[in-house]
C-alpha cells in the first residue's frame, strides 16, 4: 500500500483513536514512511487518555476464545501453543487486570509466548492506574507501528 492510499478505515484498523486517525489524515501527505511514523507517534502521545481507552477498548483481550481480527490473530500468534492451564490463567488474570483498571490489558504480543504475556499481565498488575495506562498505551503505539509498516509492505 503506498502513503497516499492510507484513508480513514484503514488507519482504524492500525488504532481503533478516531482522533488520532482524524490527526494523521490532517497531516497528510506524508513524503516518506519516516514522516508517517513520527507523525503517528507525536499524535499518539498527545491524545487524550480517553482516547487511549478508545483505542484499547477496539482490542481483543488476550487470549480471546471469539472471533479476532486477522491481524489481532496473527499478533497474538503465541496463544496458539498455550496450555489450558496457561489460557485459563490468562483469562482469570485478564478478568483481574479489567477489574482493577477498566480497560482490558494491552500488550505488543507480536513475538511473544503466551508464557510470555502471563507474565506481563502478572508483573502489570502490580502497577498504578497512572503508571498502568501509559505502559498500556506504549504498548499501543508498539502495535500501531507494527500495523502501519505491515500496511505499507502489503
Amino acid at each position: 500500500m503506498r502513503l497516499c492510499e492510507l484513508d480513514r478505515n484503514v488507519l482504524l484498523e492500525c488504532c481503533g483513536s478516531a482522533r488520532w486517525v482524524d490527526g494523521l489524515l490532517a497531516r497528510r501527505p506524508f513524503e516518506t514512511e519516516d514522516e508517517l511514523f513520527l507523525a503517528a507517534r507525536e499524535i499518539w502521545w498527545n491524545v487524550e487518555e480517553s482516547d487511549w481507552l478508545e483505542a484499547f477498548s477496539k482490542h481483543p483481550q488476550i487470549g480471546a476464545r471469539q472471533t479476532i481480527s486477522a491481524w489481532s490473530s496473527q499478533e497474538q500468534a503465541g496463544m496458539n501453543h498455550a496450555s489450558a492451564s496457561t489460557t485459563d490463567a490468562i483469562e482469570a488474570l485478564n478478568h483481574e487486570y479489567l477489574e482493577k483498571f477498566g480497560w482490558i490489558f494491552i500488550v505488543c504480543a507480536t513475538g511473544k509466548s503466551a508464557d510470555e504475556m502471563r507474565a506481563a499481565i502478572e508483573k502489570r498488575l502490580g502497577n498504578g492506574p497512572y503508571d498502568e495506562i501509559r505502559i498500556a498505551a506504549g504498548e499501543q503505539a508498539k502495535i500501531m507501528q507494527i500495523r502501519l509498516r505491515r500496511l505499507l509492505e502489503a
